[in-house]
């Protein structure tokens, strides 16, 4: 809050005594002071309080800046051929494919940001030569900015990670060597994808947002193995590299209170403040350093800015008035973008020449020397000092807001412009100025043919590299999959009831909350277990496991909870096994990431089960959880309360009929919708089995549902058939002839019957089949006994997923075979009705793949979800068994027309 100063010469008094006050007792003395006067102000209610913000300038002082460990010069040189490297990658891809895109602008304000980490402070899993790692150390955690992958592609070139060819493949993945022949230079993808490139990628960072909350969630995983005792992570560091722009996202944010409020000291930020989107300024009216500030301060950051290069620190010094911090306060980005992307002598009249204090500063330089001088994000040393700090500091996270030039050293071609983020091509003009600016070692000829280049392998700057590397542990990023198997407990050892239910009632929510809680008892795989919610436990009925494994908490319980002398009393604890992420699906998706890529990041496999209400899965988070897909992680992801007629009063916004539509579009994701105990069990013990033993990189979606209703014994023989989305659950005639699918009789007797009598069967008008999965195959066997007592014989399938019968039939196109569902209804006759609890489309992704010649009609929940019973939302959609009903009554009788 500006005032007007009504008595200078007071104020002049007091700041000369706090002056005094600094200079006889100290920095400590005075932060003493201020607090106890902010204090006093508080307590009087006079309406002020501290600005969060500070001048802008860098936090660090130049009398604080540590020593710089390493050889300047050679370290600017590296950091110019990779800028070089990474503008000739891109701009060769474009002058030969017009359409492949790249970016340039990015890294080149980052470079140095990445530099400065990768000689000093980025450490890499495997054994250092220095004293940096301790033997076995697994490293650190580098989140890049994704539109900086070029440069991360350059230096791999220059590591002898990636070849020259490797380099002119940027962006083409199919027409590389390596995709055509298996041999020769790989195709580069456009951003960190661990899929696409498993053995150097670590972490997706290229959709916007998710880097951030991930980089946060993961380091919260490193305290949680650590305070666990089954992983030390003590030592490292997880660093993120964002964009300023980036921070816009709400991902980005969402987490920082978490990340203060655990104390996560093992987090570094680094924030790429270049002032632009991909548009234009991303505060063009005010200052967004100075945002940033505010936002990480007050959600408990340590704050570090770094804002000018060692050039400014004489002007700095020279001015005794405040001339220049005064002027930076009152220049917002748009123009402060402007002032990059313009010369020397611009600067000159338009900056230095606002005031006479801030000329008599340049007097004496250059408009060279002015147009040299470089932001904070472009002063190696300026950066080292700020890493220093930063991974010295305790107690919280802490953030780098780097200031730097987007574009930086593109010179009119690019350096500032509202277009830089699209700039891929440059004349030879700009070629040339690019390679006298950073003084590359390179001929005209070199430049204008974008020659890659890289020094011999005994040169200074290559000796240098490999050094610096070797003794932070290796080359990164690096991705890892070896991991020690998990053994499983045999299914009869946990749930023997599911398998064997005998009619008994419950839910299937409520069967997987008991098969897990017999999985943490295990004495191998049950500390390996996770489970995740988000604020929804008592809702799945998970209370009973607060006291038999506990909540997490970095600090215990330091409270006697409500409900303490309740057998289902809240518990947390430092050793706790539950992570409950409150009312944040973001959150939660970000902690099950972290889980399910342990085997990958920390050596160590983990099995985490994260159960939500399915509407909130992939309808809202489905970017994260794409993203974990392409990090390649392991485990569970449960939607209860699925389907749009199973929640019944929740209504609209609560009811999923989609989730199983979107989870088919993710390639390793394997997603089902079990109706009974029995096929829980056996999808659940075939996964952990799948990503535990086979170490395969696919995860499961599995919805659950709260509708209580009888149980049956899951019929023996039929478990492989129940994980490939389909088995023949009964038959049912009018003469009582039901026959579980477990009775293979039926069956041989079919396929022995006379080829005749087959057919005629096939076309009988009272055959009718009818398929369902989830909490509609209750429907559907009510149907089927009541088409029964009108003289149909009915065959019932159970289909446990859709979309993994999809998949096979697609395959089977390819391969030439029969599709598994086209085998599994052979035996079976008349038109088929199938029925869901989801739209429409998610039984329609079959329909290619059924018995030809068989008419076949959907049922589905489409449209929006409303307030009632199950009953009256299942007739309202037409999923409930009179649906089913008349429309296998309809499609016979269209079969006896079209016979």
């Amino acid at each position: 809050m500006n005032t007007p100063d009504t008595d200078p010469q007071e104020t002049a008094e007091w700041q000369d005594a706090f002056a005094a006050l600094i200079a006889s007792q100290g920095a400590e003395r005075a932060r003493h002071i201020l607090s106890t006067l902010a204090a006093q102000a508080r307590a009087q209610r006079i309406g002020w309080q501290p600005e969060l913000a500070t001048p802008y300038v860098n936090t660090i002082a130049v009398d604080a800046q540590p020593a710089f460990q390493g050889d300047l010069a050679i370290e600017e040189r590296l950091a110019s051929l990779i800028r070089w490297n990474a503008l000739a990658m891109v701009v060769r891809a474009n002058q030969a494919y017009g359409e492949l895109g790249g970016h340039i602008a990015s890294y080149a304000s980052a470079a140095d940001l990445f530099e400065t980490g990768y000689h000093h402070f980025f450490r890499a899993r495997g054994e250092g030569t220095g004293q940096a790692l301790t033997p076995g150390s697994l490293g650190d955690l580098v989140f890049f900015q994704p539109h900086s992958a070029p440069g991360v592609y350059a230096r791999a070139y220059l590591e002898g990670r990636l070849t020259e060819d490797d380099l002119a493949h940027y962006r083409q993945e199919l027409t590389s060597p390596q995709a055509r022949t298996g041999q020769g230079a790989r195709g580069l993808c456009s951003y960190p994808h661990p899929t696409l490139m498993p053995d150097f990628w670590q972490f997706p960072t290229g959709s916007m947002g998710i880097g951030p909350i991930s980089s946060i969630y993961h380091a919260r995983f490193m305290r949680y193995l650590t305070h666990r005792h089954l992983l030390d992570c003590t030592g490292r560091t997880v660093w993120g590299v964002f964009g300023d722009g980036e921070m816009d996202e709400p991902e980005s944010m969402s987490a920082l209170t978490l990340a203060a409020r655990e104390g996560l000291d093992n987090l570094v930020w680094v924030v790429n403040c270049n002032l632009q989107r991909l548009d234009g300024p991303v505060r063009g009216n005010g200052r967004i350093i100075d945002e940033l500030e505010k936002l990480f301060a007050g959600a408990g950051w340590n704050v570090i800015k770094l804002l000018w290069g060692s050039d400014w620190d004489g002007l700095f010094a020279r001015d005794t008035t405040g001339a220049l911090a005064r002027a930076f306060a009152n220049t917002v980005d748009g123009q402060m973008q402007t002032f990059a992307a313009k010369d020397g002598r611009y600067n000159r009249d338009t900056f230095f020449g606002q005031n006479p204090e801030l000329a008599r500063l340049a007097q004496g330089m250059t408009d060279e020397q002015i147009d040299r001088l470089k932001r904070g994000g472009h002063d190696i040393v300026k950066i080292h000092a700020a890493y220093a700090a930063a991974v010295a500091h305790t107690g919280q996270p802490t953030v780098i807001l780097a200031h730097t030039k987007k574009g930086y050293g593109m010179g009119s071609a690019g350096q500032g412009k509202m277009t830089t983020h699209s700039h891929k091509k440059f004349d030879e003009t700009d070629l040339i100025a690019f390679r006298n600016r950073f003084s590359l070692p390179l001929t005209d000829e070199q430049v204008t043919s974008l020659s890659f280049y890289k020094p011999a392998d005994d040169s200074p700057e290559l000796q240098y590299l490999h050094a610096r590397r070797q003794n932070l542990g290796g080359y990164l990023p690096r991705r890892f999959s070896d991991c020690a198997p998990v053994n499983v407990p045999a299914l009869a050892s946990y749930a023997p009831w599911a398998l064997q239910a005998d009619g008994k009632e419950m839910s299937t929510t409520m069967a997987f909350v008991r098969m897990l809680g017999n999985l943490l008892k295990d004495t191998e795989l049950g500390p390996r277990v996770v489970p995740i919610v988000a604020d929804e436990a008592r809702t799945f009925g998970m209370a009973n496991l607060f006291k038999q494994v506990g909540i997490y908490s970095s600090v215990g319980q330091r409270y006697a909870p409500e409900d303490i002398g309740s057998v289902l009393s809240y518990r947390e604890a430092q050793d706790g096994q539950i992570l409950e992420e409150g009312i944040s699906e973001a959150g939660a998706i970000a902690s099950w990431t972290a889980t399910a890529t342990s085997y990958s990041v920390h050596g160590l496999a983990m099995l985490p089960f994260y159960i939500y209400y399915s509407m909130f899965g992939f309808q809202r988070v489905g970017d994260a959880i794409w993203a974990a897909a392409d990090q390649r992680a392991r485990g569970f992801l449960l939607g209860a309360t699925s389907g749009r007629t199973t929640l019944g009063g929740e209504g609209l916004q609560h009811q999923d009929g989609s989730s199983h539509l979107v989870a088919a579009t993710i390639p390793n994701c394997k997603a089902y919708d079990p109706a009974f105990a029995g096929e829980l069990a056996v999808i659940l013990d075939h996964g952990m089995r799948e990503m535990l033993v086979a170490q395969k990189d696919v995860f499961y979606y599995v919805t659950l549902m709260n509708e209580n209703y009888a149980q049956p014994d899951f019929p023996a023989g039929s478990e492989s058939d129940a994980v490939r989305g389909c088995y023949k659950l009964k038959s049912y005639s009018q003469d009582g002839d039901a026959r579980n699918a477990g009775d293979g009789g039926a069956q041989t007797r079919a396929r022995t019957q006379p080829k005749a009598t087959r057919a005629a069967a096939a076309t009988a008008p009272a055959n009718v089949t009818l398929m369902g999965s989830g909490a509609i195959l209750t429907e559907v066997i009510q149907a089927a006994q009541q088409l029964a007592e009108q003289g149909f014989r009915v065959d019932v399938y159970s289909v446990t997923s859709w979309s993994e019968l999809a998949r096979d039939g697609l395959a089977s196109q390819t391969l030439g075979t029969t599709p598994f569902v086209a085998q599994q209804l052979h035996d079976s006759h008349g038109p088929i009705i199938a029925a869901t609890d989801y739209v429409r489309a998610v039984p329609e992704s079959v329909r290619a793949y059924l018995p030809s010649g068989r008419s076949y009609t959907t049922l589905g929940t489409d449209g929006f979800g409303r307030s009632d019973t199950r009953a009256a939302l299942r007739g309202h959609f037409g999923v409930d068994a009179a649906s089913i009903v008349k429309a296998a009554q309809e499609a016979c009788a269209g079969a006896r027309r079209g016979a």
